[in-house]
């Protein structure tokens, strides 16, 4: 009982070590955007900008809103410039744990989360923004001028952006449920079907714009993502398989 009570306390410990050097990484993050605040706000509102009107502009309407929002604005960028540290800090929480052939995987999956992550964000910005924001603006009028306020403006833009850097982890969270056995490759494969119905689902509901085009555009990508995955889950889950077979005739061979 000892024993399982220091084992649970250095879990503890180890846990909130690695809570304080995310939550460092974050602060660090935030300063150094605030620092850059108007550099990195210029940067967010470009995609609405190009498609306003010459005699529209942001606005905001309440005393404190513009402070806020560049501070709220700071923080979400921290938030992406610590994401590999968090990401690291994550897997080095789990890596004792893992077997040692799965401890090899801590740097692949850092990098390879945090590309994937900002090519959602990139996707999103270039891509889906000036689409996005081209078909609001189709319904001003010389009645009705676009006034878009700063705080509904980072509101939306945040959350599409978090949400494209989410859907681009799709082949990560696709190989951790493999490897945990949720699925495998040939599960994949025979819901491939139902899936393509699901992304041109997904695609017209995250698609401002009601045209073919426009949601082919955006489902295009998640068609890539899904069939990546499947191909991840093959090569990974097999290496995965091999290793924990050695692991397990390694610890025979020890007893």
């Amino acid at each position: 009982m000892t024993e399982e009570k220091i084992s649970f306390t250095s879990h503890l410990e180890e846990l909130r070590k690695r809570l304080i050097i995310c939550i460092g990484a974050v602060i660090a993050g935030f300063l150094l955007s605030y620092a850059f605040s108007d550099q990195v706000f210029a940067l967010l509102v470009r995609p609405l900008k190009a498609q306003l009107p010459h005699d529209s502009a942001l606005i905001y309407t309440g005393l404190t809103e513009a402070f806020l929002v560049y501070l709220k604005l700071s923080f979400f960028a921290g938030i992406f410039l610590a994401s590999p540290v968090i990401l690291w800090e994550f897997w080095c929480f789990l890596a004792p744990g893992l077997y040692d052939h799965e401890k090899k995987y801590a740097f692949p999956f850092v990098i390879s989360s945090t590309i994937l992550f900002v090519a959602g964000i990139i996707f999103c910005y270039f891509i889906v923004f000036p689409t996005a924001f081209k078909f609001f603006m189709g319904y001003g009028s010389d009645s009705l001028k676009p006034l878009p306020s700063i705080k509904e403006y980072l509101s939306f833009s945040c959350k599409m952006l978090l949400g494209f850097g989410i859907i681009f982890e799709l082949p990560i969270f696709a190989v951790f449920l493999s490897k945990i056995g949720i699925i495998n490759e040939k599960m994949l494969r025979n819901q491939r079907k139902f899936a393509i119905v699901g992304i041109f689902i997904v695609a017209a509901i995250l698609t401002p714009s009601p045209d073919a085009a426009s949601q082919l555009l955006m489902a295009l990508p998640l068609l890539v993502l899904y069939e990546t995955s499947i191909i991840a889950v093959k090569l990974l889950g097999k290496k995965a398989e091999e290793g924990k077979t050695e692991g397990q005739e390694e610890k025979e061979d020890e007893t």
